[in-house]
């Protein structure tokens, strides 16, 4: 599923083609998505110049004049940078048509993706306000990783995914961020070292800065606004490398179920 760097990746390409047009009309072919479509969403939006586009963990945030659309890629969900004309292929659930003919088109297979309007502060949103700190932020740091982990069994891997601790670490990047800072998935977030939090606070703000120059991970659906796939994946040291030679060590890489993911690690580089 598109994780932050592939959120971001949306964010930035879709900006320069948004932000300072007027929305002329927004087309809802399918609006049971996540949650339904607002029915007055295409009409509070029309005629509105959209005046910001910002990222917030995994949604992104068009602030009009009159209130903020808010969008979930969902687990296979991406937005388009299209032309006025291009026709409709299956999925392709939602246009935001622009006053110079550009079209915004949300395309989502799996139906988890959300739009949603709010005409009040959409970081009181209910669906935003108890996020935790941007993982790219100063807010998260290892002094603030440690305090989050004192005395909790839950394993690492699993607390760094939690989005009350921190926000757009998905199941990806946390995988590599801790091979990166040689930490083993389930070890005892309690118990790590302080020198082991600096290393993965390091590893995890590395690995995301990394995958957002890269324009993401496409590992199936995902495509960014021009419809090109993330390159990240060629960068990847464990995540689906099951059975295939560490980048580094060459022992092979394992991978097991954790809370319901698939987790990969190196068993010599990782501790």
């Amino acid at each position: 599923m598109p994780e932050l760097p592939e959120v971001e990746t949306t964010r930035s390409g879709v900006a320069p083609f948004a932000v300072g047009r007027v929305i002329e009309q927004v087309i809802v072919r399918e609006a049971r998505l996540r949650w339904r479509v607002p029915p007055e969403l295409p009409t509070r939006a029309r005629g509105q110049r959209i005046q910001s586009l910002s990222r917030r963990a995994k949604y992104l945030l068009f602030g009009l004049g009159n209130g903020t659309i808010i969008l979930h890629l969902g687990m296979s969900g991406s937005l388009r940078v299209l032309s006025r004309g291009s026709p409709p292929m299956a999925h392709d659930h939602i246009d935001i048509v622009l006053d110079d003919g550009v079209v915004l088109r949300f395309n989502d297979p799996r139906r988890f993706g959300s739009l949603l309007w709010t005409p009040d502060d959409p970081l009181q949103h209910p669906l935003l306000r108890s996020l935790a700190p941007e993982p790219l932020s100063d807010e998260f740091s290892d002094a603030y990783l440690a305090k989050a982990a004192k005395g909790r069994k839950v394993a690492i891997k699993q607390l760094v995914m939690n989005s009350q601790v921190v926000v757009g670490v998905g199941n990806i990047y946390a995988s590599e961020a801790l091979f990166r800072a040689g930490i083993r998935p389930k070890r005892a977030a309690g118990r790590l070292k302080p020198a082991e939090f600096a290393a993965l606070v390091k590893s995890i703000k590395q690995v995301l800065r990394e995958a957002i120059r890269q324009g993401g991970t496409t590992l199936r659906d995902y495509v960014n606004p021009q419809g090109m796939p993330g390159y990240f994946r060629q960068k990847l040291f464990v995540y689906e490398r099951a059975g295939e030679p560490c980048r580094v060590c060459k022992t092979p890489i394992r991978q097991f179920t954790q809370g319901q993911r698939s987790t990969y690690f190196c068993q010599q580089c990782q501790s």
